[in-house]
């Protein structure tokens, strides 16, 4: 697609955009641009509808719910694993909503991270989102075994990306499992995933995936690719709301591995309530659910997930690609490096990004972070220095892409963003 600076291109794109309609069906903040979908997606009406609903149903059927809502509470998680399953290229069985992402990562690692022998490291990144780092060096802890050795970050040259070839390297004989984001949280970087899951089956490795800042906005392949697991967060792109629980998946090759971090709503459903003390768990994605599941707080992805089907994520993946490379060329044309000491982190090529742009810059990025919202910019900020900008394909326009980048522009040139502190806020 070809760009131009001026507003009218901007305007004339968004009236072909054939998935404009699709605005309408989200409650956009009055008044403001909101570019932080890959933090926190906004509430669909078809979310605050399935919400409302729910609320209904625990009022008139109270504990009747578990079975006679519709969809059944008992069986909510793989309900919603089912609709979620066709984004990630798996099926049915091998998807279920349950926990959190977190929860998830360390339910999962603990049945498929299998040390023996030689293979007894744990093969992640340096930057990665820490939380997974916590949870695998905590998994590691709990085996008694020496985190500060066995979980090794493959490093980055420019501190920003990854190259697949020097993961593919560091995929030894001494590794037995690899836990790799989709997209770097900073800079917006799409892996290889293909190519990455490839290289650790052809050694005999197990590789999981943290797709929280990629499903939604990025297809994937599971199945074809050959993930052993995966799992992501139900909040950003899949917009399911503030806490929403996670999803993971589970390759069906490993349906009889035993869920380790064994709870009561991983058992045979048919038998679950028959309180046998032995864990028996259900063969398939739904054994690695712990707890009952947080019904009100799933109730929104069913309606959140219908509106991404309604779309189609292939369409929504090439809006998305023209909406970065819109903003990539609006930023290299209206606030050049040489001039504004701001710089793109994200890859240029399609294929090589998420959903995401970062724009990297001084020290003082936190006060022009600061300076746009309160001219009704909403991005976030990552240290040291990255203002993230997430134009979601659902509901950004190429004119709110065109202001946002005249909006920095002007907070440069007139240097309002002096105003503010340098002090950052608990959240960012």
């Amino acid at each position: 697609m070809s760009f131009d600076t001026s507003e009218s291109f901007a305007r004339e794109t968004d009236r072909r955009d054939p998935l404009a309609s699709f605005r309408g069906r989200f409650h956009r903040p009055r008044g403001r641009i909101y570019l932080d979908g890959n933090s926190l997606g906004l509430a669909s009406r078809e979310a605050a509808a399935e919400l409302s609903r729910t609320l209904r149903e625990w009022r008139t059927l109270g504990i009747g719910g578990w079975l006679e809502a519709d969809p059944p509470w008992f069986t909510l998680g793989e309900t919603l694993g089912a609709l979620a399953a066709p984004l990630v290229g798996a099926c049915s069985e091998e998807v279920v909503c349950a926990g959190t992402t977190t929860v998830d990562l360390h339910a999962l690692v603990a049945t498929f991270y299998r040390p023996e022998g030689r293979r007894r490291r744990i093969l992640a990144d340096c930057l990665n989102f820490p939380s997974d780092l916590y949870a695998l060096a905590g998994q590691l802890k709990l085996r008694g075994l020496a985190a500060e050795h066995l979980l090794v970050l493959a490093e980055s040259r420019d501190a920003r990306t990854l190259d697949e070839a020097q993961l593919i390297a560091r995929m030894d004989d001494e590794v037995a499992l690899v836990l790799l984001p989709s997209v770097l949280y900073r800079s917006g970087q799409l892996l290889d995933l293909e190519r990455l899951a490839r290289a650790a089956r052809e050694r005999g490795i197990l590789i999981g995936l943290d797709c929280s800042h990629s499903v939604g906005a990025v297809p994937h392949r599971f199945d074809a690719w050959g993930v052993d697991f995966a799992f992501w967060c139900g909040y950003k792109y899949l917009n399911g709301g503030p806490g929403s629980p996670a999803f993971l998946y589970v390759n069906r090759r490993h349906f009889g591995a035993e869920p380790l971090l064994a709870g009561w709503w991983g058992y045979i459903k048919e038998r679950q309530f028959a309180m046998d003390p032995e864990f028996r768990h259900e063969p398939s994605a739904a054994g690695w659910q712990i707890s009952t599941p947080a019904v009100l707080s799933a109730a929104p992805l069913l309606g959140a997930l219908r509106v991404i089907h309604d779309a189609g994520i292939e369409r929504i993946r090439a809006r998305s690609l023209e909406l970065t490379g819109y903003l990539m060329f609006l930023v290299d044309n209206l606030l050049p490096q040489e001039r504004t000491c701001l710089s793109i982190g994200t890859p240029r090529e399609a294929g090589r990004r998420g959903g995401h742009v970062a724009l990297e810059g001084p020290g003082w990025m936190w006060q022009v972070h600061q300076a746009i919202k309160a001219r009704g910019i909403v991005p976030d900020y990552r240290p040291p220095g990255v203002i993230r900008l997430a134009p979601t394909a659902l509901y950004t326009s190429f004119h709110e892409v065109w202001r946002t980048v005249r909006t920095i522009k002007t907070v440069l040139d007139r240097g309002e963003y002096r105003r503010y502190p340098l002090e950052r806020t608990a959240v960012t």
